[in-house]
């Protein structure tokens, strides 16, 4: 059957013309050119990959929180770090420069103050926003501004929540609690009277409280003195309620240290103010005992912001931040023991810098001012004492002086953040929580209780640091220790941790402890938690 008859339709075929085929030829493919990118030398800003986006630079370099000496090295190794960013507030200012600045601007000290002072804070410290970044830095770390503490004072004890509210407890013949009576009591109660105002720093002295509001103001209470408190030279009155202090109304106040002859400030700038001491000038001027007029401390420290103020019996610690970077601590006053660190026992009516700090390669971080010995903790964590060694408090294994300070041995393998001296008396404080002390055991305040076996003593003196167990078990960090510093009283000790609580050790004879003792006792040997919830 032919197609033609079966219905099937027929496929057509067309004869196509034959077409040239063009040759298929692949396109040239250009060669990637790597461009060989860096930072370091003299190699122009334009070579660094960020350098068309430097606010991702500024913004990585302020959210890291770097710190001064992170900034300082970018700069010295890349030169985008040093030339001039071309970004508001200030066109001519680094990248490096501009990142401090932002970090300065967060800090809680620095954001009220006006731009004449900012830059005269600036010009004080030595010109440089990284400067400035450093010295507000330093006095976060040394002590605890703008966070909760605790205060144990001779007899009384205040405590200061992160919100700042202020508890006080203890002791009150002198109106020190701030009540408006002289009753004590253990049981801690915030003070009323400072309802509407935000403390972030206390000092407490015998008879005496000083707070330091968030806006530098300072309101005092208790004994109307500033000096030789311990001696009964009271004023003409007795102060039970938070008094400003109009002598400080002009200056900007972020810290109090009280001893026993003398008072001293630190204002927002890194000056520090003295009052009284009596007529012989041995802080560099001439008072009355109740002099109620601060007077600057003279000498070297007139042109170094000094960060942190720790007050002894009868001596002063400063630690200062250099114009060179390095920090350093100034002592003045009484020499007897070595304690001013010189080598020496003699007095030092002005700052002198103690310069075995850079003989052990140290740069001071943290400075204790016991009544009798002082103690530093290092950067690198080590802790240096020196001073009277009675009862082993230097923690060198004796009961030997040293007029210079020197590396405690038995803490090499402990890094150290925070020390507490108190009359003979050391704690520190390591980077995980743990707490070490040493010295006098009297009144059961270095922690150490007696063994489950019955055996040992809690009032014990420890030549050498101990790891305070009771305080490990529980399990607990601990950030802040606090003890007496006063040779007329029985020592408590306080240790705050991460988490807010408090807990309280030592004596308690006049409710200083802010527990309720029974049954005739006078003191705790282990820590008991204060029912205060300070975070």
């Amino acid at each position: 059957m032919d197609a033609s008859t079966s219905g099937t339709p027929t496929i057509q075929y067309h004869s196509l013309p034959d077409q040239p085929m063009a040759p298929i030829v692949a396109p040239p493919v250009a060669t990637f050119q790597r461009q060989i990118r860096h930072c370091f030398g003299d190699s122009k800003p334009g070579e660094f990959p960020l350098a068309a986006n430097p606010s991702i630079v500024l913004h990585v370099l302020t959210a890291c929180n770097l710190d001064a000496q992170d900034l300082a090295k970018l700069e010295a190794t890349c030169s985008f770090f040093r030339q001039p960013a071309n970004f508001a507030p200030d066109y001519e200012l680094s990248i490096s420069e501009l990142a401090a600045l932002d970090m300065c601007r967060e800090r809680a000290i620095f954001k009220p103050m006006t731009e004449e002072e900012r830059q005269n804070l600036k010009q004080r410290c030595g010109g440089s926003w990284k400067l400035v970044l450093r010295f507000l830095l330093a006095g976060e770390t040394c002590f605890r501004r703008e966070k909760s503490q605790a205060i144990a004072g001779p007899g009384h004890s205040i405590a200061v929540t992160s919100k700042g509210v202020v508890y006080s407890f203890g002791s009150n013949s002198s109106g020190q609690l701030g009540h408006g009576h002289t009753e004590e009591d253990w049981r801690p109660r915030p003070i009323r009277s400072l309802q509407e105002i935000r403390i972030i720093q206390a000092a407490a002295g015998a008879g005496r409280t000083m707070l330091i509001s968030d806006a530098g103001k300072v309101y005092a209470f208790g004994k109307d003195s500033f000096g030789e408190i311990e001696y009964g030279v009271q004023g003409s009155k007795l102060v039970t309620t938070p008094q400003l202090v109009e002598s400080l109304k002009d200056i900007f106040v972020v810290q109090a240290a009280i001893g026993n002859f003398f008072t001293a400030v630190l204002s927002r700038e890194g000056r520090v103010y003295t009052f009284s001491w009596g007529n012989d000038g041995k802080l560099g001027h001439s008072t009355e005992p109740n002099d109620v007029e601060p007077h600057p401390l003279l000498g070297p420290l007139e042109n170094i912001p000094v960060v942190q103020i720790a007050a002894g019996y009868c001596y002063l610690l400063c630690l200062a931040c250099e114009p060179d970077g390095r920090m350093s601590v100034y002592s003045v006053g009484c020499g007897l023991g070595g304690k001013l660190g010189h080598g020496s026992r003699t007095d030092e009516k002005y700052p002198r810098c103690i310069e075995q700090f850079q003989n052990l390669n140290l740069q001071p971080m943290v400075v204790a001012a016991g009544a009798w010995h002082a103690a530093v903790v290092g950067r690198d964590g080590r802790v240096c004492t020196w001073g009277w060694g009675r009862y082993g408090c230097l923690g060198h294994g004796n009961e030997e002086c040293e007029s210079v300070p020197k590396v405690v041995e038995a803490l090499g393998n402990v890094k150290a953040v925070h020390v507490a001296t108190g009359d003979y008396t050391t704690f520190v404080v390591s980077d995980d929580g743990d707490v070490f002390s040493f010295g006098c055991g009297e009144s059961a305040s270095l922690g150490h209780s007696i063994f489950a076996d019955g055996q040992g003593n809690r009032h014990a003196n420890v030549l050498s640091p101990e790891l305070v167990t009771s305080l490990k078990q529980m399990n607990e960090r601990v950030v802040q220790i606090s003890l007496t510093n006063s040779i007329y009283w029985n020592a408590h000790t306080f240790a705050l941790t991460e988490s807010g609580k408090l807990y309280a050790f030592g004596a308690g004879d006049k409710g200083q402890l802010g527990v309720e003792l029974v049954n005739n006792q006078t003191e705790r040997g282990n820590p008991e938690r204060v029912d205060i919830d300070l975070s």
